[in-house]
């Protein structure tokens, strides 16, 4: 069964936010859906929502710790006031953009591994690497894993190439088969994709050899559209 995943970015606002999740939790139970399905909200607008057990609210990003001087990040502290257990860590906008480094995201990764959180771990290839070769592409993305325990059980991989990222360019079916066959050989673990995942694509995408679900970003800001997103998925 597809999982199916939300990233907010820096979009919505608590209330916008917890209008988008209440309506979305409606819809879910309603039509009897059980997909596993994450909604990663900015981190202003976290809060304790009246969900059922399949739906799981997630931080964006959170640091290393408990609580501390560490001015404009949120710790565990801030999270358990809200029981939120689900993290995505290494998006490729905090690898590339906030140039968060390998070792920082390694960090990040085994104290919240050791938390027992869900981790929704994200890996992924610039253009000019995909323009190297699938080989050149691998190697890429398995360094992404330097540090990183992938037999912990509470794990979820995400594939986002990066130059189809919020750019309108979605890799091709064979591109995304090759390298989620690639990554499964070597890691046992639900692999999603993400990069540019649409409603009328969704179901497509999802129906791919070795894609279990999808990380799905500008898409998914619309109430609407993710309970769409969520529908056209529901029988995969």
């Amino acid at each position: 069964m597809a999982i199916i995943a939300s990233n907010f970015k820096t979009n919505h606002t608590r209330k916008s936010t917890a209008s988008f999740i209440n309506e979305v939790a409606t819809f879910v139970e309603e039509n009897n859906i059980n997909n596993e399905i994450f909604i990663f909200p900015p981190s202003t607008a976290l809060d304790s929502f009246e969900i059922s057990s399949n739906i799981k609210i997630g931080a964006q990003n959170a640091y290393a710790t408990q609580k501390g001087s560490f001015t404009g990040e949120i710790g565990t502290s801030q999270l358990d006031e809200f029981g939120i257990k689900t993290i995505l860590i290494g998006h490729s906008e905090r690898r590339h953009v906030l140039n968060e480094s390998q070792s920082e995201i390694a960090k990040k990764y085994s104290f919240y591994k050791d938390l027992g959180y869900i981790i929704v771990y994200c890996i992924g290839e610039p253009l000019e690497v995909k323009q190297s070769g699938l080989e050149k592409t691998l190697e890429y993305i398995y360094e992404q894993f330097e540090g990183i325990d992938t037999n912990y059980e509470n794990l979820i991989l995400a594939y986002e190439p990066v130059w189809a990222i919020g750019t309108g360019v979605t890799a091709t079916n064979d591109d995304i088969k090759n390298v989620h066959s690639a990554i499964k050989e070597k890691i046992d673990k639900p692999l999603l994709y993400g990069g540019s995942v649409k409603v009328n694509n969704v179901n497509e995408i999802c129906s791919i050899e070795g894609v279990d679900g999808a990380l799905i970003g500008t898409a998914s800001w619309i109430a609407d559209d993710f309970k769409q997103i969520i529908e056209n998925t529901k029988d995969l």
